[in-house]
């Protein structure tokens, strides 16, 4: 009888099944239909915005990316914690890096409930290994290449660039890199291991549940903050003649227990590096979670003055802008920020910093070399992504790039070349305003031309919304593919 009614069930199973669609359909909510069919159009459009520029037929463009990578450890971060034995604290606590349990439970609990992306250097190594160990027990676990250079090096040969890149690595990571991609610098036997806590959205610990999917990350890095790629990467980069380079990485240089005067001679170098290119060549400099306010004022110094394109998230946007108008580093800022409140932010960081480049005796970085106007910025937050480009200069085709900036949050994020809509939703306003200024002008989110361009003073900007994926693979290498994707048609 048990096999007879496995038979019936096999013989009549796909005639359930196909009921159970029918049924489905039949009584979806007019709400959830009409939801459905607008994302279905808002993606399609960001897909005929992006399509718009295509790479066929058109040399490869050359991009030089550095510096440094890692091995990434992956693991659901409440699940290592859970497995090491590490109570929740009561107590949610800044630190600018991680010297014992304590301060790592507050630390991971000050950025787990607003669901804000961080990383840590972690002080203590005995910790660290206990950690790396523990989570190559976790089912589930995955190993990744990654480190902001690598990650963006990868996404940029994979839509259509040849690459140079810069960092040490071992031989088994660079058998995984892309056919098109030429390393530059010393082998390693073993990499660097950045150990990535993810957490989607709702999780929790204790008492705390995290407002959206983020990542939680520690290192404990002895090659990537020294560059020590830097010389080979920059004899290498004479021959190879590139459209563009891109700086990342340095975040790895943030509370690291450097000897005295050591960090301003490798900010020194790389400075001198970025002033010897062609001012021709573009420079994009991709930020990160930095938190020791002597690397940020390095940054203004050393690198900034060169870059004619600033990336950065909606943690980065107000640190960056909060150190330009003198004030403290924000460590912790809205991680769901409203459109008008970014567009506002990203027009005082541009203002601010092109006032500086272009004082009357010309601005000059730490060595005296002459600044850069910048010309471009991209802020990629959850909800959208926002472009802010100079009329007249080298970078193009900003309403597509935005598009595809958009387009590649999703692809990453719910680890599928393919979107599937019914794994995304809208969170951006139906509308939004372009200023938090009173009177402000309000832009509609149309489904059929969803990213949103207008002219401003000497430069454009764009909007786009994301379709958030509700499915999470990976958040960690997020922003490094969304900058990247947006580069690309920019070049």
């Amino acid at each position: 009888m048990e096999g007879e009614g496995r038979v019936s069930w096999m013989k009549y199973g796909p005639l359930v099944s196909l009921f159970v669609v029918f049924f489905a359909v039949w009584f979806r909510s007019p709400h959830d239909a009409v939801l459905d069919d607008r994302l279905d159009t808002v993606l399609s459009s960001l897909l005929r915005a992006e399509g718009k520029v295509g790479m066929d037929n058109v040399a490869r463009p050359k991009v030089a990316v550095g510096f440094g990578g890692c091995v990434d450890l992956i693991v659901d971060g409440i699940t290592l914690l859970n497995k090491i034995g590490l109570p929740p604290t009561d107590q949610p606590l800044h630190h600018n890096y991680i010297e014992n349990e304590v301060q790592l439970a507050e630390s991971f609990a000050y950025f787990f409930a607003p669901g804000a992306a961080a990383e840590r250097f972690m002080l203590n190594d005995t910790l660290f290994s206990e950690l790396v160990d523990a989570a190559r027990d976790i089912p589930g676990n995955r190993w990744a290449v990654g480190g902001n250079a690598p990650v963006m090096a990868g996404r940029m040969a994979t839509e259509g660039c040849d690459i140079l890149l810069g960092g040490s690595f071992s031989p088994d990571f660079t058998d995984v890199l892309s056919e098109h991609i030429t390393v530059a610098g010393n082998i390693v036997e073993e990499p660097d291991i950045h150990l990535i806590l993810e957490y989607p959205a709702g999780a929790s610990w204790g008492n705390y549940t995290s407002r959206r999917a983020n990542r939680y990350i520690v290192h404990s890095d002895d090659h990537n903050p020294y560059l020590d790629s830097m010389e080979d990467f920059a004899e290498k980069l004479q021959d190879f003649n590139p459209d563009l380079m891109v700086v990342g990485g340095l975040q790895m240089m943030d509370n690291f227990p450097f000897q005295a005067g050591e960090r301003d001679a490798l900010f020194s170098r790389l400075s001198a590096l970025l002033s010897s290119s062609s001012p021709t060549i573009g420079v994009h400099f991709e930020m990160a979670s930095f938190v020791e306010e002597s690397i940020m004022e390095d940054l203004l110094h050393y690198v900034i003055p060169h870059a004619d394109s600033l990336g950065m998230n909606e943690q980065e946007l107000p640190n960056l802008l909060s150190l330009l108008k003198g004030s403290n580093i924000t460590v912790l800022s809205d991680p769901n920020p409203r459109v008008a409140t970014v567009l506002d932010q990203m027009r005082e960081v541009y203002r601010i910093v092109n006032h500086r480049s272009a004082n009357v005796s010309g601005e000059r970085d730490a060595r005296g070399a002459p600044s850069k106007p910048l010309t471009r910025l991209h802020v990629h937050t959850l909800a959208f992504q926002a472009m802010i480009v100079t009329r007249g200069s080298q970078w193009k085709n900003t309403m597509s790039a935005t598009a595809k900036a958009s387009l590649t949050a999703n692809r990453h994020v719910c680890g599928s070349d393919d979107i599937d809509p019914s794994k995304a939703r809208l969170i951006m306003d139906d509308s939004f305003s372009v200023s938090r200024t009173e009177g402000s002008q309000r832009i509609p989110l149309q489904e059929t031309r969803p990213v949103s361009c207008w002219d401003e003073d000497n430069y454009e900007i764009c909007v786009a919304p994301v379709l958030v994926c509700t499915e999470v693979y990976q958040t960690a290498g997020g922003g490094d593919n969304i900058s990247a994707a947006g580069l690309v048609l920019q070049i």
